[in-house]
């Protein structure tokens, strides 16, 4: 397969790198931690490393170095198509090399090849109550796809360690292949009637979601899944989902655990819930104005929301200080296709004034809007209206990014993740300038 040659071919010296960073410079120290750091998780700390995708805090998420504009413009896609096709990102994530339409289309097929649910996954599904949250399901059905790990079965019979990146490989294609079918399996089960519908094809990864939940604007609505899983693919390692996922393969649990792990993590309202609870204040807002609202009416609304302590989501990030490119690149397609929208028109108008609202607190570093101010907006358009479903469909991405992570860290040999605890005795004795007696483990 494309990806096995091609990391078998690059490995080597990425290995002889990485060991000479080690070897050559292991006393180098990256990082000093403050107490505020320790107690505010660990915020900013340096202790990952990772070549998948870096946030840059003016230009915004880099995959394999390359921004979103250079991604959707370099990326291969289907005759006809606007956006790329997620075979091309994944083979990029995976071998750090932009591919050709071919190598494209060889991940986009083999994808296809395991893109069929098991019947046991099915009928656990359709054992839990129906008032069973979407992540719920979503990370019991990629935990219930394990019995065909790979990884696991090779390790039992005693695969080296130097090849532990091969049945990981073989687990991350055969599970990213069935997360389109596995998401609108949950979708048709929990909303609608229940129907298993295979997929299509002669449809790619990403526009199948379309296809299996039978949106009735299968067009534009496959366009927007394209851009959508290549937007929410990856965002660094330090995020809870990706951390998750890199602390849980590290003790060699198989893809399929490690994806579910970190699923529940993004399944937390501070992660991966952000996108709906900006919808949920986006319609607050329409809702709280008789006729569409100036921008006089938005700013005022926005001041006493902000007077009153309540936080306007979908504004501001940890990291970036401009607007959040995949944001950008999202409004672009709504500017396109639902110029006309009404809360897309009010996502604009919010646009244009909020930032200069959130500038008149200097406290706020970043009073721009980021990914999630827009996303329910354009699902909310093309159907997709219920809201608890959303994170699913950020975790169908983001396991692109978890499993390229998961591969490459099997490649390199990386060590199970253990950092060591302080109590807070210890830690108030070396504020006060004691003697360490701290041991660090090595």
């Amino acid at each position: 397969m494309i990806l096995h040659d091609r990391i078998a071919d690059i490995l080597p010296s990425w290995r002889d790198r990485v060991n000479r960073l080690v070897k050559e410079n292991g006393d180098f120290k990256v990082c000093d931690v403050t107490v505020s750091q320790i107690y505010q998780g660990i915020r900013g700390v340096q202790i990952q490393v990772t070549d998948i995708s870096y946030v840059d805090p003016y230009e915004g998420i880099r995959l394999r170095g390359y921004t979103i504009p250079e991604l959707l413009e370099k990326l291969p896609r289907l005759p006809g198509c606007q956006f790329p096709l997620a075979g091309g990102l994944y083979f990029l994530l995976m071998t750090d090399s932009l591919p050709t339409f071919e190598e494209a289309m060889e991940v986009e097929n083999e994808w296809k090849k395991y893109a069929a649910i098991p019947d046991h996954v099915i009928k656990m599904m359709h054992a839990m109550p129906r008032n069973t949250h979407p992540m719920t399901l979503f990370s019991q059905a990629i935990m219930a796809c394990q019995v065909d790990s790979v990884f696991t079965r090779r390790y039992m019979e005693g695969l080296p360690k130097s090849d532990y990146w091969i049945p990981t490989l073989d687990d991350s294609i055969q599970l990213t292949a069935k997360l389109p079918a596995l998401a609108a399996m949950i979708y048709n089960w929990k909303y609608r009637n229940g129907s298993v519908i295979e997929p299509n094809p002669n449809l790619d990864w990403s526009g199948n979601f379309a296809w299996m939940i039978e949106n009735p604007n299968s067009h534009e609505y496959e366009e927007l899944c394209r851009l959508f899983f290549l937007l929410h693919s990856d965002h660094e390692g330090g995020n809870v989902s990706a951390h998750t996922a890199h602390l849980v393969n590290s003790a060699l649990s198989d893809i399929y655990l490690t994806s579910a792990a970190a699923m529940n993590g993004l399944a937390g309202p501070l992660h991966g819930l952000a996108n709906q609870e900006c919808l949920r204040w986006l319609l607050k807002v329409y809702n709280n104005f008789e006729s569409f609202p100036s921008e006089e009416e938005v700013i005022d609304f926005a001041r006493a929301e902000l007077n009153s302590g309540r936080v306007i989501p979908g504004y501001g990030h940890a990291v970036l200080r401009t607007t959040d490119p995949r944001f950008t690149a999202q409004y672009e397609f709504a500017k396109k296709y639902l110029p006309d929208d009404e809360l897309f028109r009010l996502v604009s108008r919010i646009y244009d004034v909020l930032p200069g609202v959130l500038k008149e607190n200097a406290k706020i570093k970043n009073p721009y809007p980021n990914v999630d101010a827009i996303n329910g907006t354009l699902q909310y358009h093309y159907g997709v209206r219920e809201f608890d479903f959303y994170t699913v469909l950020f975790g169908v991405s983001r396991v692109l990014g978890i499993s390229a992570h998961a591969v490459w860290a099997r490649a390199l040999n990386k060590p199970i993740e253990r950092p060591k605890s302080l109590t807070t005795a210890m830690l108030e004795e070396r504020v006060s300038g004691k003697p360490d007696t701290i041991e660090v483990e090595m």
